[in-house]
């Protein structure tokens, strides 16, 4: 099978802010061969377009994994005519709004925020799914993960890609060259932390928070980890739609705990410098020094394997493995955070929703969980598809009843919190600010309706 190349480009955020984000690529033709060579049997639902219409796709997705997502949707492209170019820049969910509001939107934007699908529909800008959609959203996905893309009572998109957060990357030779053991709770982690740093030959853990415009996001996972295995889901849940403040003394509870880590000189940043170093190392790079043995571990979800270098093996005996984040009470409620991607639709084609029904069906999860490195909370998608021991164990755990799974809490707040105030809170706690300086400063910004 052959995919057409679809040429990525990354956005400086001032051209992105002053004129736009212009998605064009090189795709070539649909040729027909291509089709013969394809089995169009899984693709027959959603229609033929005999003049080959664009369908633009933005989002933050990039490198490798960009890769990985255009060739999911090649065969669909065959076999429709639908001819989708994909584009995907770090600043895309920072600029979307400004794009909609000047009219340079694509077709389709990828969106991992609910907070921020709830203010693009505010404004306007995005159209109801179809009937299409929303049949798959019913059939395959649960009802919490169908609320995540509607706002009002009008359902705008339904999930795509997802992910597990809170997994511990680590490397099973030292583990068991050192005789360390997979932590069943938060003391023990803690307990774990000081042996390594006591034994000083190299830092516990490697941070990197750094994301362009979206500097400190990995700082809230950790926040929104503690906050659930802390505080339980119910006050995780007053937490990101402000039934209580983002004050209040759980919250701090969980900020301190989380500073005990990556706020300790003596614990970070293993390979990387030394706290400060956290704000500049990108955070697809955070966990790499683990493969040179200069940390042990690593918080980042279920989807950082793909940041391995190809080649990197990902299992129990591998070059690297993860474990979740445990719980307070050994033996406690599984507990986990995670997140996914909503395509919403700034046009109102019927190319448009063909190719977003697609994206929501089971079709698409199976055969992108088999390129690598992505999974979906998708009932249909089988585990077995998952490229690694940690992948097929997060859609287990996403598939599974008695998981207590929450939404990213950044994603769920207003955007003027959850992909602002909170994230930049997190960088000055970082740089020196108090727990309750960080926290006192993000309650501030919360907006008052």
């Amino acid at each position: 099978m052959s995919f057409k190349t679809h040429r990525r480009v990354l956005v400086p955020l001032a051209a992105a802010s002053m004129l736009g984000l212009v998605l064009t690529g090189c795709t070539g033709d649909i040729a027909a061969e291509d089709k013969a060579d394809t089995d169009c049997s899984d693709y027959e639902a959603y229609g033929t377009f005999d003049d080959n219409p664009e369908v633009t796709i933005g989002g933050t997705i990039v490198d490798a994994e960009a890769d990985r997502l255009v060739e999911s949707f090649a065969d669909f492209e065959t076999c429709t005519g639908i001819d989708a170019t994909y584009q995907g820049t770090k600043e895309f969910e920072a600029q979307i709004a400004v794009l909609a509001e000047a009219g340079n939107a694509p077709d389709v934007g990828l969106v991992s925020q609910p907070g921020l699908l709830a203010r693009l529909a505010e404004g306007g800008w995005l159209k109801p799914a179809s009937e299409a959609v929303e049949a798959n959203a019913d059939e395959f996905f649960s009802e919490d993960w169908k609320a995540y893309g509607t706002y009002d009572g009008t359902f705008y998109a339904a999930p795509m890609e997802g992910s597990v957060k809170g997994f511990i990357w680590y490397s099973p030779a030292e583990f068991e060259e050192k005789g360390y053991e997979v932590p069943a709770t938060l003391a023990e982690l803690n307990e774990l932390s000081e042996t390594i740093a006591a034994e000083g030959d190299h830092k516990p853990w490697c941070v990197g928070l750094g994301s362009g415009d979206a500097t400190g996001w990995p700082g809230t996972d950790w926040i929104e980890d503690y906050v659930l295995r802390q505080g339980g889901p119910e006050v995780y849940d007053q937490w990101v739609t402000h039934q209580i403040p983002f004050n209040d003394p759980q919250i701090v509870e969980a900020f301190d705990a989380v500073g005990d880590i990556i706020k300790n000189p003596d614990y970070v940043n293993g390979g990387l410098g030394d706290v400060s170093s956290e704000i500049s190392t990108e955070f697809g790079d955070g966990g790499l020094p683990i493969l040179d043995g200069e940390c042990s571990l690593h918080h980042q979800a279920s989807f950082y394997e793909g940041f391995f270098p190809e080649g990197t093996e990902v299992s129990p005996d591998g070059d690297v493995f993860a474990f979740i984040l445990p719980p307070v009470e050994e033996g406690g409620e599984l507990q986990v955070t995670g997140a996914g991607n909503f395509p919403v639709a700034f046009t109102e084609a019927e190319e448009v929703e063909a190719l977003r029904a697609f994206f929501s069906s089971d079709t698409w999860a199976n055969a992108r969980a088999k390129l690598g490195g992505v999974i979906s909370a998708n009932k249909g998608l089988d585990p077995e598809n998952g490229s690694s021991e940690v992948l097929k164990q997060s859609i287990e755990l996403l598939q599974a009843e008695d998981t207590v799974f929450r939404f990213d809490g950044s994603d769920l707040m207003p955007a003027a919190v959850g992909s602002d105030s909170f994230w930049k809170g997190i960088v000055a706690w970082v740089s020196g600010d108090s727990t309750q300086e960080t926290v006192d400063a993000i309650e501030s910004s919360w907006p008052a309706s």
